[in-house]
């Protein structure tokens, strides 16, 4: 694999890291003065600041980059890989301003490769314009949502339409008012193979017996930059059946190629807030003086420093090595490297981040730094789109059978 970036990835990269120092990071003060004048903090959206960083955006053609095809800008996921990463450094506004934000971008991929020509058109098409927002409603309350077989909330075909009842929970972009649909994930046949009972379903959010039961926090955030997280309950939501992405059944399958590219993209932002994590931990370490001299002096800063670029870098190669996989023998093929950065990435940025507050003291705790929300947002990386373990569990698995069938002995 080649790591030198095409003429494509070189242009826009210079320009993105511009659009960053000339408007990103000036605004990040600006949005939070304006989101607290607000009567909805959930409105982010409605922030001045926001409007004008998206109209540059699309200015300077940043925008839908995480699609590929003629829909969205054409990027392979190694392109798209260091535009991600730049990102992330300001998580709360670069992506958002890029049209490039979970939950939805994964939702635009899910209607961009299964949906029909009428639900692009309806939902899609709004999307890819930043002219509403979506939510994509998997997890529940009541099971183990870690096993995405466990869904419990009921999908039933009632003539031309379907009858949704249940619970959701953690389900991203929800508070947003400006959240207009959602893409619920149920179980209609309980009876079938445990892979075949789950289908996906459009839900508009005025359509009556939905109800959002409350906002919940993260570690005390309210994570407005993805439109929030809601506790949400359907009682007897009808829609019509051509709401049903795909077929019956398929719901299983949709997630996962759904989440797959989800992961990665996680991953890419993350990496960009451990590099702004390190920049903030040196420059701290220079400022702040202990017993005499600067805090850079120490000898156990300079290990954190020195760990933290070396984590850095190897975890950048990781992530590079799975994007290439998936330009090159697709997302099936790359499925071990997926699950490898999704267990590693969170973790090592997780450390990372817990050195830099470290460093700044007392003040790495509060909101007159980044540095706290960010090891909040990252934490919820080792549960978002699978938990650590599962990912742990399904990887030591293929690699018992992957050695198994090197050496010829029987894998039991």
């Amino acid at each position: 694999m080649d790591f030198a970036y095409d003429d494509r990835a070189k242009e826009l990269r210079s320009d993105l890291l511009d659009f960053m120092e000339a408007h990103v990071y000036p605004a990040e003060s600006v949005f939070h003065d304006q989101l607290a004048e607000l009567d909805d903090p959930w409105a982010w959206e409605s922030t001045p600041v926001i409007a004008a960083l998206r109209a540059e955006a699309r200015r300077r053609g940043l925008w839908n980059l995480f699609l590929p095809g003629d829909e969205g800008a054409g990027l392979t996921n190694q392109q798209y890989a260091a535009l991600a990463e730049i990102s992330g450094r300001s998580l709360h506004l670069a992506p958002p301003a890029m049209n490039c934000a979970a939950p939805d971008t994964g939702n635009m991929e899910v209607l961009h490769l299964f949906g029909t020509p009428e639900q692009k058109k309806q939902w899609l098409e709004p999307l890819l314009n930043a002219e509403i927002r979506s939510a994509f409603a998997m997890t529940e309350p009541d099971v183990a949502s870690s096993d995405a077989t466990n869904i419990q909330l009921s999908i039933v075909r009632d003539g031309d339409e379907y009858v949704l009842n249940g619970r959701k929970w953690w389900i991203t972009g929800a508070m947003n008012p400006n959240c207009a649909i959602f893409i619920v994930m149920g179980k209609t046949d309980p009876s079938a193979d445990r892979h075949r009972q789950q289908s996906m379903i459009l839900v508009p959010r005025d359509t009556p017996g939905l109800e959002v039961v409350r906002g919940m926090h993260v570690m005390g955030y309210d994570d407005h930059e993805h439109g929030g997280h809601a506790e949400l309950r359907f009682t007897d939501v009808r829609v019509p059946a051509s709401n049903l992405i795909g077929e019956e059944g398929g719901g299983f399958g949709i997630a996962q190629a759904r989440l797959g590219p989800g992961r990665i993209h996680h991953c890419m932002r993350a990496i960009g807030m451990a590099e702004r994590a390190i920049e903030m931990m040196c420059a701290r370490a220079e400022e702040r003086v202990a017993f005499g001299r600067p805090i850079a002096e120490q000898g156990v800063v300079r290990d954190w420093i020195a760990e933290s670029r070396v984590r850095v870098e190897q975890l950048r190669l990781l992530v590079l090595k799975t994007a290439w996989l998936m330009d090159t023998v697709g997302n099936k093929g790359a499925h071990t490297e997926i699950q490898a950065i999704k267990i590693a990435t969170p973790t090592t940025v997780q450390w990372i981040l817990d050195r830099a507050i470290q460093v700044h003291g007392a003040g790495g705790l509060s909101q007159d730094f980044p540095l706290a929300a960010m090891y909040a947002g990252n934490r919820t990386l080792r549960f978002a789109d699978g938990p650590d373990e599962v990912h742990k569990n399904a990887l030591a698995k293929a690699e018992i059978r992957r050695q198994a069938a090197r050496t010829g002995r029987t894998n039991r």
